[in-house]
């Protein structure tokens, strides 16, 4: 378990909370599809109640629990946080933010929860406390399979959004618009995110050698 600095934890939480306004946008945008594992928790929900973070709670469990028998090792602090405070952040923000009732505030909204979603992925990453469920799932394939993490992602992100889209869940081009943008968006979130923790963990030293 790395205990982190405290800076990490806020990077990471605020990360955590970022992506999960985002993904509370794209369900209120929902007419144009949201993201693979959320086509499934939006089918889950409608076939057997309880909410749509709960589910991605429920989902994370049994993913942690796969990945930890297939790669023999217990998951980080930071991986259980992540499955259990996404859910919390995507519940409540779905509840806080009121529903678009045009079709322009729908686009708004999900354009947005594609955007930010991204960016709270780079900035929980960069604190390097733990991978989300999903993501130690993707790394379980790719070590039983031997294949690249772009095909495990992308043949994982497929069957979610299949099984979710028979459950009812809400698959649109917005489902293949988000598999294509988010890693790239990601990617400069997270360096942005990267520098910036590094210059707050560097100036944090010098200020502590300095007291000294």
């Amino acid at each position: 378990m790395k205990k982190g600095t405290s800076i990490q934890w806020l990077f990471f939480f605020v990360g955590l909370m970022v992506m999960g306004i985002g993904v509370a946008l794209t369900v209120k945008g929902q007419r144009f599809g949201v993201g693979s594992w959320d086509v499934l928790h939006i089918g889950l929900f409608k076939n057997f109640g309880l909410s749509i973070g709960l589910w991605s709670i429920i989902m994370g469990v049994i993913i942690i629990t796969i990945s930890s028998i297939g790669l023999h090792e217990f998951p980080k602090i930071g991986t259980f946080m992540n499955m259990i405070f996404v859910g919390l952040f995507i519940d409540f923000f779905n509840w806080v933010i009121p529903n678009p009732h045009t079709f322009s505030m729908q686009f708004v909204d999900f354009i947005l929860g594609i955007v930010l979603l991204a960016i709270g992925a780079g900035i929980y990453i960069s604190a390097n406390l733990g991978a989300g469920p999903r993501d130690s799932l993707m790394l379980l394939i790719v070590g039983k399979f031997g294949c690249s993490i772009m095909v495990a992602r992308t043949v994982m992100e497929v069957i979610v959004a299949i099984v979710g889209f028979l459950l009812g869940g809400p698959f649109g081009i917005g489902t293949v618009i988000m598999a294509f943008a988010l890693g790239p968006i990601i990617q400069v979130s997270l360096g942005y995110s990267q520098r910036l923790l590094d210059k707050c963990l560097s100036d944090k030293h010098h200020a502590h050698v300095a007291a000294h």
